[in-house]
């Protein structure tokens, strides 16, 4: 079978920039399971992956653009160190903020005396990757799984365990091993799985449900 949309691939890449330093990978225990043409994965992967069948491999190049868009500098802004509450918080913290588009996740780029410095990027914006592919397995896509618009590993919805989430959501901070999918995380780490999140222009009301995992 070839995956085409409503079919649901699942796939392992390690990514590289244009230095080819490794900036993500799956793990071998923990490859991503996508439902095609719903936008779960970066829309220059999902694309490249048309056609293609168990077995596999290949590798892509992707622009910024088809991948996690360009670097917007409006999206790193300076707010308030009340808004944070009582958090302690530090470099590289990630917290989730309001946005006029939703949710966003960012980081803490730099701590001042009564501001706080924060990224909404992805971390991989602005970067042109080359995407090392396989391709491990391809099905088609359940009735349940096309009306919810992601995929049921092991024929589970992932909302019924974590919580209302398609993915658990990881945020973490330098240093740490990431193994979960729609991982945010700062420059200059691996991020285990690159999906797709959308940044479009809003300001950030924040700030802010703290998602802090250590030693993990």
């Amino acid at each position: 079978m070839k995956i085409s949309r409503n079919t649901v691939a699942t796939v392992g890449f390690t990514v590289t920039d244009e230095s080819g330093r490794v900036v993500g990978r799956t793990q071998p225990d923990e490859p991503v399971t996508a439902l095609i043409g719903y936008h779960f994965l970066v829309p220059g992967l999902e694309k490249a992956l048309d056609g293609h069948e168990k077995g596999d491999e290949f590798s892509v190049t992707l622009t910024p653009e088809d991948s996690y868009g360009k670097f917007d500098k409006s999206l790193v802004q300076e707010i308030d160190r009340s808004m944070f509450g009582d958090f302690p918080i530090e470099v590289g913290n990630v917290f989730e903020a309001d946005s006029d588009n939703g949710p966003r996740a960012v980081v803490v780029k730099e701590i001042k005396d009564k501001t706080v410095v924060v990224d909404g990027n992805h971390p991989l914006a602005g970067k042109t990757l080359n995407f090392l592919v396989e391709v491990i397995d391809v099905r088609e896509a359940t009735e349940e799984e096309k009306k919810h618009g992601h995929a049921h590993p092991n024929g589970h919805c992932p909302s019924e365990e974590h919580e209302g989430h398609c993915c658990c959501h990881h945020h973490d901070h330098e240093g740490e091993e990431h193994a979960c999918c729609h991982h945010h995380d700062h420059e200059g780490e691996e991020h285990e799985c690159c999906h797709h999140h959308d940044h479009e222009d809003g300001d950030h009301e924040c700030c802010c449900h703290h998602h802090h995992h250590e030693d993990q």
